[in-house]
């Protein structure tokens, strides 16, 4: 049987090598010295007896020698071994301790960094040669390098040319589309928005083809060549794609169809720069995957990416300073509704260059340390926010064009309607979806708070809640935008004469003042029912929690009667319809005007000024001064023998007069008469008058009939009494 391996020599790696750099080679040379002395002496013997051979041992015995000469070599082996282990431990545990001591962070990517610049230096070059040669197919029947690279700069020219030229045919097109494209006609300015798109689109696609058709001639094959002249071709139709998105939104030549609050001499930069950084970014790309088709190593590829990465940074820079103005505009301009975008238009300069300048400095850490997550997550936190620009943009544009639709507005009103409630919808559900993302790309890949799995089901869970929540806020904003137009409907007819005015009047009035209730109470149904279902879908038991809110509510209804009297008696006088806000009413010792109202006290403010708070429990009997109509009366001292007759045509005059004065008009329900001789005193006619006017405005218009009748009454042929 085959002895087992001495564990000081097998089990211990490279450490238990190096400590027998003495031991084992001793060891082994004195076998090798047997070994030869073994072979000297059987030639030896066999030279020295060359008539007789020795008789050969029997096969048993042979096996026996060999046996006992291997177990002897072994065992020997072994004790050497055990006499050095002691040492070998030793060594080890020191080397332990000298594993502990690695560098730091620093001091690795330092040290990284010297390696990429010396080995990926040479490597780089090496690997642009073999690209180069890889290029040139002129030797196996294919195209020069020279010849290569003009034949995708003719294809290339021939599809921005044939574009071009699509363009400037379509111009007059354009001019008419854009003139149809104002916001003020709605509907149809998006369909002409929408021609305008396709026109321009159409362009991308005539690119796109010239891209298949030299594909299908010339660079179809595998070789790469063919790779890289087709993949520099599809960077050109996705550079066109880019700018064909971006002119859609500015359109330089075109104000009326331009999408963002933006100048024309803005637009115009703006799309040059941003065509032109695209262009860079898409032929930087190829080039980054003509060196991963040749097969560069990875310091090479990663020196190239640090050489690039200033000259990037400068281009982005100087991008973030030359489009200043216009990106302001631009983002200010969609503040109305999104603050935020204020905020960054009027810090464009230092926030775009901290992005810039973390983008670019992510990109050199993931080309030196391999580690892409963090490169990987900032470029996706920076297309994201450029993503939701364009969507606000977007959005914007749409929902101004869909304001001007809806019958008496335009789009500078700043009612809320339909499309922008939503359209606030639409906005929540993208930035919860863009959180979302941004929270997996940091949580999971950069900082590894927790791994893929628990974030499946941590997803899972939260899509679930996210819906809920979302939905609910959906029910609200619905909510609300249905009672404020149905609101705004009654206010129009009032102010048109359209229908009883009263009527319309009065339940906008009652509408209004129940409006605060019905609002609390509806968010706060909406409010449960989304936090109950979210809980239960956190795995949550809700049954105890409703018992328990039972309970609670059945002990707070029983120990604070008070409250609940005052809470019962305000349901029904709202519900009675006894007061609005705005009516003067009296309630036992106190009056004035309703100025609001909680669940369970009112407040009023008294024509001297100060505020009364009385809860609903305490109010009592209510008379209320402002509902429907009011009576005027006052008493005038006329001559003693005045004609009562000549008196009543006076007033009818003096009436008649007042209901032609538009700002009394509206006010006096039926004009002033006589009421009724209140005195006949010695030397005076006391006389009574009356006259029906709307609530609210009572002393106005008593002292303004007081004046008329003061004027007029003594050119009629009516003396007062001195």
């Amino acid at each position: 049987m085959r002895p087992a391996k001495p564990a000081s020599f097998f089990s211990l790696g490279r450490p238990s090598i190096q400590a027998h750099d003495v031991a084992v080679p001793r060891t082994l040379g004195r076998l090798a010295a047997v070994l030869a002395l073994t072979l000297v002496a059987a030639i030896g013997g066999a030279s020295a007896q060359t008539s007789a051979p020795p008789t050969p041992l029997p096969q048993d015995q042979f096996d026996a020698l060999v046996k006992a000469i291997t177990q002897s070599l072994f065992e020997r082996l072994k004790a050497e071994g055990a006499a050095t282990q002691k040492p070998v431990e030793e060594k080890r545990s020191r080397f332990e301790v000298e594993a502990k001591d690695e560098p730091d962070d620093v001091t690795l990517f330092v040290q990284q960094a010297g390696h990429v610049m010396s080995v990926g230096i040479p490597a780089l070059s090496t690997a642009f040669a073999d690209f180069g040669e890889a290029l040139d197919r002129d030797q196996r029947g294919g195209l020069s390098r020279s010849r290569f690279f003009l034949l995708v700069l003719a294809t290339a020219a021939v599809a921005v040319a044939l574009e071009a030229v699509l363009r400037r045919l379509t111009s007059p097109a354009h001019a008419r589309l854009a003139a149809q494209s104002a916001p003020a006609l709605g509907v149809r300015s998006l369909a002409a928005l929408g021609a305008l798109a396709s026109i321009d689109g159409a362009g991308v696609l005539l690119v796109w083809l010239v891209y298949r058709v030299a594909v299908h001639l010339w660079f179809g094959g595998t070789t790469a060549q063919n790779t890289f002249g087709a993949a520099l071709l599809l960077a050109i139709v996705y550079w066109r794609l880019y700018v064909f998105g971006i002119r859609c939104i500015v359109r330089p030549a075109l104000p009326a169809a331009r999408l963002c609050d933006i100048g024309d001499e803005e637009a115009g930069r703006m799309l040059r720069l941003v065509s032109l950084l695209v262009l860079i970014a898409v032929v930087s790309r190829a080039l980054n995957f003509g060196l991963a088709a040749a097969q560069a190593p990875t310091d090479a590829i990663a020196a190239w990416r640090i050489f690039t990465a200033p000259v990037v940074l400068l281009i982005l820079l100087m991008f973030v300073v030359r489009v200043r103005d216009g990106a302001k505009q631009w983002l200010v301009g969609l503040a109305r509704v999104a603050p935020w975008n204020g905020f960054l238009g009027r810090h464009w300069v230092p926030i775009a260059s901290v992005v810039f300048v973390a983008l670019v400095a992510t990109q050199i850490y993931g080309a030196l340390t391999e580690h892409l997550n963090a490169p990987n997550a900032v470029l996706l936190t920076l297309n994201l926010i450029i993503g939701l620009l364009v969507f606000e943009t977007l959005l914007q544009a749409v929902v101004r064009r869909l304001d001007s639709q809806l019958e008496g507005f335009t789009p500078a009103d700043d009612r809320q309607r339909l499309p922008d409630v939503l359209a606030r919808c639409a906005r929540v559900f993208v930035l919860i979806l863009a959180i979302v993302v941004l929270a997996e790309s940091w949580v999971v890949n950069v900082l590894g708070l927790i791994d893929a799995r628990a974030w499946d089901r941590l997803a899972a869970v939260g899509r679930s809640i996210g819906l809920t929540l979302f939905t609910a806020f959906v029910l609200w904003e619905l909510f609300k935008y249905a009672t404020e137009a149905y609101m705004y409907r009654i206010s129009q007819k009032n102010l048109a004469g359209r229908g009883d005015k009263r009527t319309a009047g009065s339940i906008a009035e009652r509408f209004d003042t129940l409006m605060p209730m019905i609002r609390v109470t509806v968010a706060t149904i909406i409010a449960v029912i989304a936090a109950l279902i979210a809980l239960d879908q956190l795995g949550v038991n809700t049954a105890p929690l409703l018992a328990g809110a039972s309970v609670l509510g059945l002990a707070i209804s029983f120990g604070s009667q008070a409250l609940v009297k005052d809470i019962v008696s305000g349901i029904f006088y709202l519900a009675d319809d006894a007061f609005r806000v705005g009516e003067y009413i009296r309630c036992g010792q106190a009056e004035g005007t309703v100025e609001g109202f909680t669940l369970r006290s009112i407040r009023l403010r008294h024509p001297n000024g100060q505020i009364q708070v009385i809860p609903f429990g305490e109010l009592g009997q209510i008379s209320n001064y402002s509902r429907d109509w009011a009576a005027v009366k006052f008493n005038l001292r006329f001559a003693r023998d005045t004609d009562l007759e000549k008196l009543r045509e006076a007033t009818t005059k003096v009436g008649a007069d007042m209901m032609t004065e538009p700002e009394l008009k509206a006010d006096i329900l039926e004009p002033i008469k006589i009421h009724s001789v209140a005195e006949v005193s010695d030397n005076a006619l006391v006389v009574r008058f009356k006259l029906k006017t709307r609530p609210g405005n009572i002393a106005t218009i008593q002292d303004r009939t007081l004046r008329q009748m003061l004027k007029e009454m003594p050119n009629l042929g009516i003396t007062f009494a001195t």
